[in-house]
């Protein structure tokens, strides 16, 4: 007779999942936010970045000097689109496309613009996959790279690791007896992962050189840096933010959620994965690092992959964080009603009360 099957859905302790579960207590991670004062919340990013640090990996990778070729110049009307090789260390390099506003006076503020998943950094700055231009935004990124320099800004978007034309070459692979290529994204994150540090240390490093590189330009406020991402560049923006003070203010599109409702609650790309962060208990304890500078939280209402109950729960406890600072009026919200997709209506003109015209 045929053996009796244990049914999973009925007995939950048969989940591997359900005994890590029990183990997820953010309220008592040993590094979650728990100052009662803007002193005490001082003292505490004090010691919880460089823990932080430690834990993404990947802060202190073989340097370089900060080398940029400029590779093309296209006029575009308004602005001038620059694109440039950026070396962020010793063994890579990094495309990025400046915008520049033309008619520049005196330094203007700057946005770093960070794309999410898909063709890469040609999505926002008004390209096909291909490289052709583009007339009309297309797809749920809506080409705010250009919405942000026609607001004013001098925007950098760099083109994030492990997309576009920053993919691993897996032609050594051999098809013929069954070998698969990964995405890039899922092989970065193992070999990293395997080399103690993640993903979203590459990309924070990288990130980090290229305000390093935006300080040097003579057209660019030092002091008036700011960055926007959407999904996983709303990753690349908060992480970024959380680690490099001199972001001045960031917009967080699509991804600020709790980890439990979304990265951790159904299928999420392996670059979004950092090993041991629930020992800094949930998303909203780490905005605790970005406080009290400016934070705008976009949410979709039919965010599938950052359902906005996560979005709400991890919003009202990031605002009692920025009280603690007495900084709650430097946190605010656009909830508005679409799918996984940018808004835009408050964050050109968030961004430019806070960082100046």
């Amino acid at each position: 007779m045929p053996t009796k099957i244990l049914d999973y859905s009925l007995i939950p302790e048969l989940q591997p999942a359900f005994g890590l579960w029990q183990q997820y207590k953010p309220d008592f991670a040993p590094y979650h936010f728990n100052a009662g004062n803007r002193a005490e919340a001082e003292a505490w990013q004090a010691v919880t970045r460089p823990v932080l640090q430690e834990a993404i990996g990947f802060q202190d990778l073989p340097p370089a000097p900060l080398e940029s070729q400029l590779v093309e110049e296209v006029d575009k009307g308004d602005y001038v689109r620059q694109k440039i090789i950026l070396r962020t260390w010793r063994d890579a390099l990094m495309p990025v496309y400046l915008l520049i506003p033309k008619g520049i006076q005196t330094p203007r503020p700057a946005v770093v613009a960070f794309h999410g998943h898909g063709i890469g950094v040609k999505a926002i700055v008004g390209l096909t996959k291909n490289g052709r231009e583009r007339r009309l935004p297309q797809g749920y990124q809506k080409d705010f790279a250009v919405a942000l320099c026609r607001h004013g800004f001098v925007v950098a978007a760099p083109e994030i690791s492990c997309f576009g034309e920053r993919q691993t070459d897996f032609s050594y692979l051999d098809k013929t007896i069954g070998q698969h290529a990964p995405t890039t994204c899922t092989h970065t994150a193992r070999l990293a992962s395997h080399l103690g540090g993640s993903v979203v240390g590459l990309r924070v490093w990288d990130g980090r050189r290229l305000i390093d590189y935006l300080q040097t330009l003579t057209f660019v406020n030092p002091a008036a840096i700011g960055a926007m991402g959407i999904s996983g560049g709303g990753l690349h923006t908060f992480f970024s933010t959380c680690m490099d003070e001199r972001i001045r203010a960031c917009v967080v599109s699509g991804y600020f959620c709790t980890f439990k409702e979304s990265i951790l609650a159904m299928d999420h790309c392996a670059c979004n994965f950092i090993p041991g962060l629930a020992k800094f208990g949930e998303m909203y304890d780490l905005a605790g690092l970005i406080a009290p500078r400016p934070m705008l939280v976009e949410s979709a209402s039919r965010d599938e992959i950052f359902p906005r109950p996560g979005v709400e729960e991890s919003v009202e406890r990031a605002l009692k964080v920025y009280e603690v600072f007495g900084e709650a009026d430097q946190f605010e919200t656009d909830y508005f009603e679409g799918e996984h997709e940018i808004s835009g209506k408050r964050a050109y003109d968030f961004l430019r009360e806070k960082l100046g015209e």
